[in-house]
């Protein structure tokens, strides 16, 4: 069901800095049809959506990012910090 994907996305991701799932079939849009892509930018954050229509037997992946900041500089930086043993997040 859509609940179990969104579950089993949210357990994976629950101890990931940068990665947040957000509520299952959210109702958080604007104006009630988009997602807005400004609620994440200057962030080196990655936000996923699950929507699904179990009757349906159709699920919706999304994932929101600011590609400025989580694009290949963040990635570079978030990589390096892992490399020296650092927190993920120092310069981010």
């Amino acid at each position: 069901t859509g609940e179990q994907l969104h579950s089993a996305l949210a357990s994976h991701y629950d101890n990931e800095a940068f990665v947040q799932v957000m509520p299952f079939n959210t109702t958080d849009l604007r104006n009630g049809a988009f997602l807005d892509p400004m609620d994440v930018n200057d962030t080196n954050k990655v936000q996923v959506f699950v929507f699904a229509n179990d009757a349906r037997k159709e699920a919706l992946l999304v994932a929101r990012l600011d590609n400025l900041g989580k694009g290949a500089s963040g990635a570079a930086v978030q990589n390096l910090n892992i490399m020296l043993g650092c927190s993920e997040n120092i310069g981010l």
